[in-house]
Order: C-alpha cells, then structure tokens, then sequence
C-alpha cells in the first residue's frame, strides 16, 4: 500500500506520499519549509497528527491511570512508531506493548527496554527467532503471553536460546480469541510455566474488546464475567507464586474504566501486583469507534480524575487528519475526491468531512454539506448538497474511524502545530 521509497531517518526522499517534490530535505529542516495542507504545499493526500492533541490525549490518559491506581504500556501497534512510543514512556508510561516478534524487533532497535508482547508467538520455530532477538538484548525486561503448554514450550525455547533464566510468563485467559477456556487450561498452562527451567510466572493476561458483541447489555455482561475469571485466574497464578511481582493485564480499549473498577482493588490489595492497561488508539482517538466508545463511557460515568468528573467525549480530541483535494465535479450532488481504501481506515466507517479549505482560506459550513458515501482504490465518492458550492481544486480535511487500519497505510506521518504547519515528520514501521 506504499511506494517502495526508503526511509533512512535522516532526509525525506520525494517518493515518500505527502511529501513535496524536495527529494533529500534534511529532517531537521522540515519545520523551517512551513508546509501547511490547507495551502496544498503537500502531495495529497497526506495524513497529519495534530500535536497538541495527540499531547493533551496523552497527558489526560496518564492522569486518569495514575487516579485509577493502573498503569499503560501503550501498544505500539497502533502507529509503529519509535518516536511515539519513545515519547509516551517519557511521559510516564510504564512500557510499551506489541503484537508480534517483527514489532518488538523494532522496538528494542529503537531503544524501548520493557516490552510485553500481548500474544502468543507461535510454535518452536518462532520461539527460535524470539529468542535470537532477545539474546542481542540482554538487557530487555520481556513479558509474553501464553495460553496452553504448546505456547510455553515456544517460550521455553526462546529462553534457551536467548540464554535467559528469567523470561516472563503472562499466562492469558480469553473469550472470542486467543485465551485459555477454563480451568483445566490455565491450571495446565501454569504447571507448564512451573515446569520449564528458564520461565517464570509473570502475571496473567486478557483482552476484554474480544468479548464484545453487537449488543451493548451482553457486552457488558461478557466483559464483566471475563474480568471475574481474570480475578480468579490472577489468584491461581499468585498461588503459584507468592512471592514475584505480578502483572495482571488488559487491553483497555473501550472498556479501560470497566476494567480498571474491576482489576485495580485486587492489584491493591496483594500490594505486589501491578494492573497493566495496553491501550494505544485512544491517545490518537478519532471521528468514529473512539468518539462512540468516549460517549459509552460518559453515560458510564465519565472519568474520575482524582474525585473529581470529566466528560471523555469533551477531553479527548480527534488527533488524526487526512487530507485530500477534490479531483472532480462530474454531475449535481457528487464530488471525487483524491483518497481512497489505500489511504484511510474504512472498517469502523467512512472519513467525516471536517473543514474545507480554497487557496488556503477555510470555507466556513462547507464541510457540513459533505458526506462520504464509499470509497474505491484511490477514489472516495462524496455527496454534496445542493446549496453547496464545492469545487474542483478545494482542499479537505478528513476525521477518521480506527486509528490502528489508517496509520498502517502510511510510511510518514507529518506532525502539525496550532496553526496548521507541519513541524516534523514521524516515520513508521509497520513490516
């Protein structure tokens, strides 16, 4: 889904989508070009991270879990980005999530030296390549799922390989994917973990968002009831092992105030045991799943930030914009614009039209009469309202719906300031 330009981390090569025509430009010189989407200065269609947001998303996130009594590793999966990553740690993040070997590859390239890998790696064979990895960084603090005796066997290698005495078990129970059933699979999964030379029991794991369904009561239902074997399992896994320091695991995602009520009194009583949320999409947040998921958790209650109520539909701000030209008016009521699957998420709903711009002047109301109707390729189909009077050449500005399909379409994500200029330009990863 992108040109096979090259990233050296050091100048902006041309081929690289929504950069201009500047091949070689010094990274540290993109501030100074003053490149503003609004003015069409950049190749469309470019997505762009509104720093301020991303930065108040954050700073609101931290705080809530520090009130919560958990902490985050927020997943980098979401944006693979290093520097994101490296900059929500900095922030006070407590590490760094991924999905797979190849993104924890990435990760500890980069620097981050306390990963937890919230999946299962597969068989021998990828416990060879884990353990490859983490032999080249002996220093890494690792975390890894596992949900059955085949999977700690995996990690087992692993271990051997990287010559490790201490790799971290997170055993995961689940609904809806992967995740020990029932008992006898934990209890199997932990007698496996007790058994291996070079494993250790680190905690346990789940991901609520995989309970989910279509009906907001049964997810509730379904969650609350995953939560309560989580409780359970976290006692068998204390059992144990008494005396470690215990990591008891969740996904966040929509539900990060279900969870935290429901894990965090636990955590605190054992006084040995940390509650990990693995949230990332929310620091982006977004135009469509995270703008429902913040109205769900109002009428939940909002967020309790040190006794005191906020509104998460007023606190988090989209962060994301994509930005496209108008390529065609070809009869009444349609409009083409330059973007499409290629371009932008599509699987929690279609991009919102935001703000119209023309010559670098923002049409007010313009934008209200728009609507994205369905997207091809490299083509999204708008109509428009009769009154409106859109034309070829108008810039728009594009809120988003699941931040984690739209930024795994881009190489480089162009950071903007308060006044709409590009200041940087974020690179990612994604393999």
């Amino acid at each position: 889904m992108q040109f096979l330009s090259r990233w050296d981390g050091q100048r902006l090569s041309a081929t690289i989508r929504g950069i201009p025509l500047v091949d070689g430009l010094p990274v540290d010189e993109i501030a100074s070009e003053n490149w503003q989407p609004s003015r069409g200065d950049l190749a469309l269609p470019v997505l762009t991270l509104d720093e301020a947001a991303f930065a108040a998303n954050r700073d609101l996130f931290l705080r809530w879990c520090k009130s919560a009594g958990v902490a985050v590793a927020p997943h980098a999966k979401t944006p693979m980005s290093p520097e994101l990553a490296r900059s929500l740690r900095a922030a006070g993040a407590w590490g760094t999530t991924v999905a797979n070997i190849q993104q924890a590859a990435v990760l500890l390239a980069s620097g981050e030296r306390r990963l937890l890998l919230a999946n299962e790696i597969g068989g021998l064979a990828s416990g060879r390549r884990l353990g490859a990895l983490l032999r080249a960084y002996p220093d890494v603090e690792f975390h890894a799922f596992a949900d059955s005796p085949a999977a700690v066997a995996a990690l087992a290698e692993a271990a051997r390989i990287a010559e490790r005495g201490d790799l971290s078990v997170l055993v995961e129970l689940g609904a809806g994917r992967a995740g020990a059933r029932d008992r006898t699979a934990i209890e199997a999964t932990i007698a496996a973990v007790l058994a291996a030379d070079r494993l250790v029991l680190g905690g346990i794991a789940t991901y609520e968002g995989a309970a989910a369904t279509a009906d907001a009561e049964e997810t509730m239902r379904a969650i609350a009831a995953l939560l309560e074997r989580t409780i359970e399992t976290f006692a068998m896994v204390r059992a144990a092992a008494p005396q470690r320091p215990l990591i008891m695991s969740a996904g966040g995602s929509a539900y990060f105030d279900v969870v935290a009520r429901a894990l965090a009194p636990g955590a605190q009583a054992d006084d040995n045991a940390t509650v990990i949320l693995r949230s990332g999409a929310l620091f982006f947040a977004d135009h469509g799943i995270y703008a429902r998921a913040f109205a769900e958790i109002d009428r939940r209650g909002g967020l309790l930030i040190n006794g005191a109520r906020h509104s998460a539909s007023d606190s988090f701000r989209p962060a994301l914009s994509l930005w496209a030209e108008v390529l065609s008016r070809p009869e009444a009521g349609l409009a083409i614009a330059g973007f499409g699957m290629r371009d932008a998420s599509f699987d929690q709903g279609l991009p919102v039209p935001l703000r119209v711009f023309r010559d670098g002047v923002e049409q007010q109301g313009l934008a209200t009469q728009l609507a994205v109707t369905r997207l091809n390729d490299q083509h999204a189909f708008l109509s428009v309202a009769p009154e409106a009077a859109l034309a070829v050449g108008d810039i728009i500005a594009f809120g988003i719906s699941h931040p984690c399909t739209c930024l795994d379409r881009w190489r480089v994500i162009l950071a903007l300031d308060a006044d709409g200029v590009v200041t940087r330009a974020l690179p990612t990863q994604f393999g």
